[in-house]
């Protein structure tokens, strides 16, 4: 591909446009994308924001499931290892989950943090699911099979821009 004199000015532009539409101008976290563009000129914040969405998603339904191999994809050491941990104290006591996922109702950036290299960006999200955790005999011991909840957390997600992987890990997890 042959970029034309003044494109890449342009994108760039479009970024920060993209960035103060998010985060007013002079916010910390509109300072902070700005820093991410600088250090990582492929960075795009709309393009983050529907990554961050589709992660939350697949994770949030992979460790309803089970799935140790799409969490470990997409979660750093440390969080896997809490996750692995819960995981295996689910299996231990003969628990099962069963969940659908509603949708996220909303999602903002609530921190942008650039340190050295290292990028974080945490987000609160507002989704909705339908979850229930039964016991071995098949009682419900969390949640309601039938009711749609709302689930409000700040979740951390953390890249290096030097990297060629265009994916965000996630690095920290809490509900609100």
């Amino acid at each position: 591909m042959i970029t034309l004199p003044g494109a890449e000015k342009d994108q760039k532009a479009a970024r920060m446009a993209a960035i103060d539409k998010i985060s007013p101008e002079g916010t910390a976290v509109n300072t902070g994308l700005r820093e991410i563009v600088e250090a990582d000129p492929q960075f795009e914040p709309d393009t983050f924001l529907k990554g961050a969405g589709a992660a939350y998603e697949m994770i949030v339904m992979a460790f309803a499931e089970g799935d140790r191999r799409t969490l470990k994809d997409l979660l750093s050491k440390e969080v896997y290892e809490g996750f692995n941990a819960a995981l295996s104290e689910r299996e231990a006591s003969g628990e099962t989950v069963k969940a659908n996922f509603v949708g996220i109702e909303k999602a903002e950036i609530t921190e942008v943090d650039v340190e050295n290299t290292e990028a974080r960006i945490t987000l609160r999200i507002v989704s909705q699911m339908i979850s229930a955790t039964y016991d071995t005999d098949g009682g419900v011991v969390e949640g309601d099979a039938e009711q749609i909840a709302e689930v409000r957390d700040l979740w951390t997600f953390a890249r290096d821009t030097r990297s060629r992987d265009p994916n965000w890990k996630l690095i920290a997890t809490a509900s609100e």
